[in-house]
């Protein structure tokens, strides 16, 4: 376990006896239900601010929802009192104890504010499975609810891929999902959660919610907002917002494939200022939206060995391979091997792999900048990963992993590391056609070019770029790739639902065939 506590020489916060005082916490994670490794509490970095102004001006820096509290607080006049932010990369799901130990500290540390609070900003994921919670994010509100009573504000914000249910959207005040996916627009929402809360403390609002979700599974590789068939569903959303002076927010999110959990799916929420019955017909027309784009959500993917031939036959480069079925956003595990056993036998040309491989970092680290390499790499994980594949070459460069992302990419995330990592340059490389496979000792999502960049490899030179991911790389690798090709390759994170065996889900959800 990672704990940051602030250095007690830090400048503190100071406090206005006449503004509104509102907690932030935050306890996210997308839980994989068909990854079987757990998720513990050595998997989180937990941060415990107290009272330090650094917090503020760190989080200010990135463009999450959380830098939207803190710039939404400013406009709106009021302090904010931060609390644990608890994160971890995507997994399989958290063990009780993980879970309980995590929110005592969220409560406790609430529990610690300098005066009473008046409102909660709270950063929920939407997709956390619980060893005995199969909706934790509920779990967490309702926890919340229970400390703080039933008239107290409490304002959700949630990814797009949540699993959201009715007992959050009834314990919350408000919830908030992310509209766009990729995800660009997350500072924005924590910035509206911010402008909600204020007008909910000011007595100009009384927020009511409703929820309507679709009979139905919306699969992950249709869940790009920003072109057909969601596109229009988002920009719906928008409209409800703009138009309609008594909306107050309204979130349509694709809902996780990957949570075998009863609220699986997609779901309409509309919060209205006291019309309940508005909130309940617009959820209704647009979860309507949802269900009506059925004809238009089926797969048809090429597998490894056709995106390879299709990529190495292209007329423009650089082609980039999406390896879905080891989505390391979506709780995959960052080592498959089907692309890249695919690329050596096909024998193709410029092209980069990354594989989180700790072993395989420390022998190439071992081995030293130039030293040969020759070792099985990837597909250690389970058999859901691809077997093992070796790689020969030599070790090109070393680094420490960490690179910064000042564009606002999916997620918004700013600092990022992916652990001692290695360049292995693979045997038969040109110096004007290389191939390599990058060994790192954590897995990173591919949610910025600056994870290639960074180890001096520039995309828009290579012919073939592969990256573990379905939607969440599209922000980063669209402008400089020729061509994207979403893969449908076996794993964790398969896009096709068939692949699993769901035991918790509501009956008879469309797309689960």
């Amino acid at each position: 376990m990672r704990l940051v506590v602030a250095a007690l020489l830090a400048v503190p916060v100071v406090f206005s006896q006449t503004r509104p005082l509102v907690g932030v916490a935050g306890f996210m994670h997308e839980s994989n239900s068909f990854f079987a490794s757990k998720t513990t509490l050595d998997d989180y970095r937990l941060e415990e601010p107290g009272t330090s102004t650094e917090v503020f001006e760190r989080w200010a820096k990135a463009s999450t929802e959380i830098s939207g509290y803190v710039e939404g607080a400013k406009t709106a006049g009021f302090d904010l009192y931060p609390s644990v932010i608890a994160n971890a990369t995507p997994k399989g799901p958290l063990t009780t104890e993980c879970f309980n130990t995590i929110m005592d500290r969220i409560v406790k540390s609430l529990s610690r504010a300098p005066r009473k609070l008046d409102g909660l900003l709270l950063a929920l994921h939407g997709a956390m499975v619980v060893d005995g919670y199969p909706h934790g994010d509920a779990e967490i509100v309702a926890r919340l609810r229970k400390h703080f009573g039933p008239g107290f504000p409490i304002v959700v914000t949630h990814d797009f891929h949540a699993n959201v249910s009715p007992e959050i959207v009834r314990d919350s005040t408000v919830l908030i999902t992310y509209k766009q996916n990729p995800h660009l627009d997350t500072k924005d929402r924590g910035m509206q959660a911010a402008r909600i809360l204020a007008r909910t403390l000011r007595g100009e609002i009384k927020p009511v919610q409703a929820i309507v979700k679709p009979p139905m599974i919306y699969n992950i590789i249709f869940q790009n907002t920003y072109s057909e068939p969601y596109r229009p569903i988002r920009e719906a959303s928008e409209r409800l917002e703009k138009e309609n002076p008594k909306v107050l927010a309204a979130s349509v999110p694709g809902g996780y494939q990957y949570g075998d959990v009863p609220h699986v799916g997609p779901s309409a929420i509309v919060v209205t200022d006291g019309d309940i019955n508005l909130a309940r017909q617009e959820a209704q027309r647009l979860a309507d939206m949802l269900w009506a784009t059925r004809d238009r959500i089926k797969l048809n993917l090429p597998d490894a060995a056709e995106a390879v031939r299709r990529a190495k036959a292209a007329a423009k480069f650089p082609v980039a391979l999406f390896d879905t079925g080891d989505n390391i956003g979506g709780g995959s595990a960052g080592d498959s091997t089907f692309l890249l056993d695919e690329l050596l036998k096909q024998k193709a040309e410029a092209w980069v792999v990354v594989l989180a491989d700790p072993a395989a970092a420390d022998a190439a680290i071992k081995a030293g900048i130039g030293g040969g390499f020759d070792m099985a790499v990837g597909g250690k994980t389970d058999d859901k990963h691809g077997k093992p594949v070796r790689v020969r070459g030599r070790v090109k460069s070393l680094h420490d992993g960490s690179y910064i992302e000042t564009a606002v990419r999916h997620g918004g995330g700013r600092y990022w590391d992916m652990g001692e990592t290695a360049v292995v340059q693979v045997e038969g490389s040109t110096r004007d056609l290389p191939n390599y496979v990058v060994l790192t000792k954590r897995r990173s999502s591919p949610n910025s070019l600056h994870q290639l960049i960074s180890l001096g490899i520039y995309p828009e030179r290579m012919r073939i770029l592969t990256a573990k991911g379905t939607i969440a790389p599209r922000a980063a690798y669209e402008p400089v790739a020729a061509e994207i090709v979403p893969v449908d390759t076996p794993g964790p994170t398969t896009v096709n639902p068939a692949r699993f065996k769901y035991t918790r889900v509501r009956a008879k959800l469309w797309g689960l065939e």
